[in-house]
């Protein structure tokens, strides 16, 4: 009798240590991650030449107190940690090795910009610190062959760049085209795609104007494009810029046919700045919703948008695409992290994130799904074409994939 108590109480033993020793297993974390928190990191530029985008961490840190608010992730709460760099370079290598060294950050979320992403990408890499959803859509950020802890949010820009140069050649086949373009990965990147999309008739762009960030006004570039024959303008910029050359091109009473990358869409930090009549006509494309088209007034995804903006972020812009943008990456972000589990590792964020199957985001577009594989990281790989009419964007044309090579 007794050594079948002895066995029942070894057997009991036995199984209690297995269930805690599995549920131990259970839990992975990396530096960043602990029972009841999750650390992220962010740069931002809060001041400096691209400001305007700071209204992007200012909504994502909204969502993610949202989150909070409502019990975290898992049970565990974000700790989102935000540094300005001024769209600076050199600044974002200070910063982001202060998050990974100093705060020790899971990941790294959300920086903002072409250049300061490409400052830290191999730091980065070499640390394996996922560089997770950055606010830039140059080809080097959807290279997982080279960077496999990189992920771009936006849409490829050599992608766009394709899609406008396969509308020209449809709508606008005998056009003199110009193309105004930052120089760096985004500019070149669209310049690239763009003469991509055009193909054997690239000869169309009959002139190419570039300008560095820093340079305070970008009025000879547009003189130039218009001494040049100029028909058809593009605007491959960041919003202070591509503004600058809307209500310049107005001054100008120049009418060329304008089309402005997905960056310079914002009609309050770029559109109403250049002059609302100015901007009439514009095409551009989408990929999200806009709090402006009556069409989404019902919405039940837009509905949630609002009452999270008057909520959460009652100072913002709530017909801002930069704080609907700021809200579907923080939204896309929380659904990664929800996904992981228990697992908190580095490893285990970038397999989710690369994983992603018909995720479908309160502010994408009917028909707009998140799909990404190991082998394609873009996020956004649909796209709708669109046109200002002087309030508000109207949407035209079916939605376009364009799978073909990122650059």
């Amino acid at each position: 009798m007794r050594n079948g108590i002895f066995r029942l109480l070894t057997g009991t033993a036995v199984a209690i240590a297995l269930t805690a020793s599995a549920a131990y297993a259970q839990k992975k974390y990396d530096p960043g991650a602990t029972d009841t928190e999750i650390k992220i990191g962010q740069t931002v530029p809060f001041s400096g030449p691209a400001s305007a985008y700071a209204t992007l961490g200012k909504a994502e840190a909204a969502y993610i107190k949202m989150i909070n608010d409502e019990g975290g992730i898992n049970g565990r709460k974000i700790n989102l940690i935000q540094y300005d760099d001024a769209y600076s370079p050199p600044k974002t290598v200070e910063q982001v090795r202060k998050l990974v060294e100093d705060d020790e950050v899971l990941l790294t979320y959300q920086l903002v910009g072409t250049p300061p992403n490409a400052a830290v990408q191999k730091y980065l890499n070499a640390k394996k610190v996922p560089q997770l959803f950055s606010a830039t859509g140059a080809s080097r950020f959807s290279d997982p062959k080279n960077f496999p802890w990189t992920m771009g949010f936006n849409p490829n820009y050599f992608v766009e760049g394709r899609i406008y140069g396969q509308y020209i050649l449809k709508n606008h086949p005998d056009a003199k085209v110009g193309v105004l373009y930052q120089n760096d990965d985004l500019g070149k990147d669209y310049l690239n795609g763009i003469k991509a999309g055009l193909g054997d008739k690239a000869s169309m762009i009959v002139a190419e104007a570039s300008y560095e960030i820093s340079q305070p006004t970008i009025d000879s570039q547009i003189l130039k494009l218009k001494d040049a024959g100029v028909d058809l303008f593009f605007s491959a910029s960041t919003p202070k810029q591509a503004a600058q050359a809307i209500k310049k091109i107005a001054e100008l009473n120049w009418h060329p046919v304008q089309i402005v990358d997905i960056n310079a869409t914002s009609v309050g930090a770029v559109l109403k700045p250049a002059g609302l009549e100015a901007s009439k006509g514009i095409i551009s494309v989408i990929y999200g919703k806009d709090p402006l088209d009556p069409t989404w007034k019902n919405d039940a995804g837009m509905k949630k948008y609002l009452d999270f903006m008057a909520k959460y972020y009652p100072d913002g812009d709530k017909d801002s695409n930069f704080n609907t943008y700021g809200y579907t990456t923080a939204q896309l972000l929380v659904y990664v992290l929800k996904q992981c589990g228990d697992n908190l590792t580095r490893e285990n964020v970038m397999k989710q994130a690369t994983n992603l199957k018909n995720v479908q985001l309160d502010l994408a577009l009917p028909g707009i799904l998140v799909n990404t594989s190991p082998t394609d990281y873009r996020v956004n790989k649909q796209l709708q074409m669109m046109k200002f009419n002087g309030e508000r964007w109207e949407l035209f044309g079916p939605i376009l994939e364009d799978t073909g090579p990122a650059g």
